[in-house]
């Protein structure tokens, strides 16, 4: 695949070259994609908890929920039983 690059990107792509960190173009383009993917997960994954977090506003409107302590031994069970 060829790509054009405009002087921007050239000139930050070299930077990272010159800087020791990578050897190459594909190094600095092959970091990038992955942390750009990594980006993509993070958004996907915030917008997730977003959505349980009014789900749980709801439910503690409508009495559903369960008090602070309760929620926190519970969590601690958790993490005992996962060790």
């Amino acid at each position: 695949m060829n790509i054009i690059l405009n002087s921007k990107l050239e000139n930050l792509i070299q930077k990272q070259i010159t800087s020791g960190r990578y050897t190459s173009i594909d190094n600095v383009l092959e970091e990038a994609l992955i942390l750009l993917e990594k980006r993509n997960e993070y958004e996907q994954w915030i917008k997730e908890i977003e959505q349980k977090i009014d789900i749980a506003a709801q439910q503690l409107e409508q009495g559903e929920g369960i008090d602070g302590e309760t929620a926190i031994n519970q969590l601690r069970d958790n993490l005992q039983q996962n060790k």
